[in-house]
């Protein structure tokens, strides 16, 4: 069974009313949830615990990581950091949610800034499936809504994808590269768009699907 580390830095589900409103458990388990729905073997772990949750011990477990962090980026240590990186190059795999595409774990395996637009108005999103054949996309349809949500857009200071699985169109016209494969050393990495913590994104079957697609697809093999 694969094993999956969920980690969220789980400060603002803490700290600000709102998020705890939507996520009373914390961010990483609406996302825990849903992989072990999906019938992965599932732990949490989050930056305030010993080693900041990813310890050699925890990593040498973990045959896919997720990671969403948001206001603490500079709070990782760069010796998590590297340990992350080691085992990505090993062949561990990596999901990046959302706003980890400032954490810097994201910035180092993509050598980019990770830039973007970005607006917070709650406007829907469609998500639109660009690559149906890819694993990532199994079960999906041609696209799906998520009527709330941040707005992320172009240009994303990414390199270009390995293959590109989905991309989003939201109500002010803008598009962004939403879902994007990478491969740094024997790992696989998949950053995916959605999850602003004011949102219930991370309740959305359609969301769960795409993360438990994309563990499945960034396990070692």
């Amino acid at each position: 069974m694969t094993r999956v580390t969920v980690w969220t830095e789980h400060r603002q589900d803490v700290e600000e009313d709102e998020v705890r409103a939507v996520y009373p458990d914390g961010i990483h388990a609406a996302i825990a949830d849903g992989l072990r729905d999906a019938a992965f073997d599932v732990r949490t772990a989050h930056l305030d615990e010993a080693d900041q949750g990813l310890s050699d011990a925890v990593l040498a477990d973990t045959d896919v990581l997720t990671w969403w962090g948001h206001v603490a980026h500079a709070d990782v240590d760069d010796a998590v950091v590297a340990r992350v990186q080691r085992r990505v190059l090993d062949g561990m795999g990596l999901i990046v949610l959302h706003s980890g595409h400032h954490s810097k774990i994201f910035r180092r395996l993509m050598g980019t800034s990770g830039d973007l637009k970005w607006r917070e108005g709650g406007e829907h999103e469609r998500i639109w499936v660009v690559d149906p054949g890819h694993p990532i996309a199994a079960g999906l349809g041609e696209s799906f809504l998520i009527e709330e949500e941040e707005m992320y857009g172009e240009f994303f200071d990414i390199p270009a994808p390995d293959r590109l699985v989905l991309i989003s169109w939201f109500a002010g016209g803008e598009v962004f590269r939403s879902g994007c494969c990478y491969t740094r050393g024997r790992g696989r990495i998949f950053y995916f768009r959605p999850g602003h913590e004011t949102y219930p994104t991370y309740f959305r079957p359609d969301v769960r699907r795409v993360i438990a697609n994309a563990v499945g697809w960034a396990a070692p093999a």
